[in-house]
């Protein structure tokens, strides 16, 4: 059984940093891509980054490239997204998923194991 464990998550202000991290258990973690996804209220659930299972290739949405960074440390079984310049907008649930395979995906219906997700709030 897979397990995706999120942390990192909390209150900062517009402007600031935070690191969510993904801790992943259950099967060969090194040989599955991974992304992050988030859902704000009220809003659907919308794709933020992946990465493929090397880490060679990742992939951003529109709106947090340049400032977030996805990456992965297969020896620890976890995925990291380094957020920075953090805006009020950012604000959501985060979630991290593995996927189907080892390449990278922005679809959702891609991943097949999901975490509990946790809360960033950015502040004005």
């Amino acid at each position: 059984q897979v397990q995706l464990v999120e942390s990192g998550g909390g209150l900062v202000q517009a402007g600031g940093s935070l690191r969510l991290s993904c801790a992943a258990s259950g099967r060969t973690f090194s040989a599955y891509a991974m992304g992050w996804f988030r859902q704000a209220p009220g809003k659907e659930r919308e794709f933020v980054a992946a990465i493929s299972w090397s880490g060679r290739n990742t992939y951003y949405a529109d709106s947090v490239k340049g400032r977030f960074t996805i990456s992965r440390d297969n020896a620890k079984k976890t995925v990291y997204l380094q957020m920075n310049s953090l805006k009020p907008e950012d604000t959501a649930v985060y979630y991290c998923a593995q996927g189907g395979d080892s390449a990278a995906y922005t679809d959702s219906r891609k991943y097949s194991y999901w975490g509990q997700g946790t809360q960033v709030t950015v502040s004005s």
